[in-house]
């Protein structure tokens, strides 16, 4: 092994503690501290991150993420969805299906074709659960507010993932591609990451919690993530759903223990910090700001639809309406979802490709650096009541 790789993760790792420190200071979520740390130490900025550190990527990313979903599980407690359910379906459903009209016809209108608008404005349905669960973790706050918008994180790319399949179906229709290929492949990985979750979590929520605490619980906790992660690339399903039920299952049923949880937020912490900044050095700046007239009307209509849609949600949940906008505000962000859905869309739709690819990537940028303020500002707002 290079020495270079292990002076690199310490720096990065003492950076990400820098980072924090910096953060109870100023008041900036973490998160948008750790993605500066990656720019500067990336490609856009100094070059630092050796390559070896750089492949990890795609791994760590798998692995945080997968416990951010087991967390965010982990929160659909029957007691938060008998008090929350309601508002969790109707605002998420609400942000989703209402970016899906204002982004595709706001791009229409600004000159695209009507079917690359709608593949666009499905791509802008997807969040960014880590970022958001991070901010929420970090404000410290535990109110109706934050246990409704995880419970929205925990789901609202179960149904932006819907959309967009659905999208693909309408526009291969409008191009002349007969063929039900995007609904099946989001049958098979909503479906299947279900029942792998289901299949994961009922035998561990029996079964796990029981040993003494300590190393033998950890070994627990990590080996539910590895399964969950692994077997879900394996079987081509959404690990992030797989996570999100297995947890939800743990926490329902393992009514003699939350020690996974705790295991889980215990250990996750090291994964994020490299998850953030390794996706930080993966942004490039310069893209964003070659975006022009279509790129800022994406990240206005999405910013709009998003303040809308929660509007809508908490009016349709009977939730206070002072809250709503707020919902769509701390929905912001939006990362490696998105990316994965604009490649789908590129590979299906070779000739828009490079608009749909290039847009992304580029507004990416922009909601994964400024989102999580968004997010800890309206945490903040309504914990003051405003």
């Amino acid at each position: 092994m290079h020495p270079a790789l292990l002076i690199a993760l310490g720096a990065l790792f003492l950076g990400g503690l820098l980072a924090d420190i910096a953060s109870r200071k100023t008041g900036l979520p973490r998160v948008t501290l750790f993605l500066f740390i990656g720019l500067a130490a990336g490609g856009a900025g100094f070059d630092l991150i050796p390559a070896d550190l750089q492949a990890w990527y795609d791994v760590l990313s798998v692995i945080a993420l997968t416990m951010v979903a087991f967390l965010l599980g982990g929160g659909l407690h029957r007691e938060t969805l008998r008090r929350h359910g309601r508002a969790i379906i109707a605002i998420s459903l609400a942000i989703v299906l209402v970016t899906l009209g204002i982004v595709s016809l706001g791009l229409t209108a600004l000159g695209l074709p009507f079917g690359l608008a709608l593949l666009l404005a499905a791509i802008a349905t997807a969040t960014a659960p880590a970022a958001t669960s991070d901010v929420i973790n970090q404000s410290g706050i535990d109110n109706g507010f934050t246990q409704t918008l995880r419970g929205i994180v925990a789901i609202d790319d179960v149904w932006g993932l819907i959309g967009f399949s659905v999208v693909l179906v309408v526009v291969a229709g409008l191009q002349g591609q007969q063929h039900l290929a995007g609904l099946s492949h989001a049958a098979w990985e909503i479906g299947g990451a279900i029942t792998l979750g289901l299949v994961i979590g009922g035998p561990a929520a029996m079964l796990t919690g029981r040993l003494h605490d300590g190393e033998p619980l950890q070994i627990e906790a990590l080996s539910l993530v590895f399964l969950s992660a692994g077997l879900s690339l394996w079987l081509g399903v959404s690990f992030l759903i797989t996570g999100m039920v297995v947890g939800a299952v743990i926490v329902n049923l393992a009514a003699h223990h939350t020690k996974a949880f705790h295991e889980i937020s215990h250990i996750q912490w090291p994964f994020v910090v490299l998850f953030f900044i390794l996706a930080g050095a993966t942004l490039d700046i310069a893209v964003a700001a070659t975006l022009g007239g279509i790129g800022l009307g994406f990240v206005v209509l999405r910013t709009i639809a998003r303040i809308a849609g929660g509007w809508i949600g908490v009016v349709v949940a009977g939730e206070p309406v002072r809250s709503g906008p707020w919902y769509g505000i701390a929905l912001l962000p939006q990362a490696g979802v998105a990316i994965g859905m604009s490649l789908i869309a590129a590979q299906r739709f070779p000739d828009w490709g490079s608009q749909i690819i290039a847009l992304t990537i580029g507004t990416t940028v922009v909601f994964e650096i400024f989102g999580p303020i968004a997010t800890l500002i309206a945490i903040k707002r309504i914990k003051d009541g405003s």
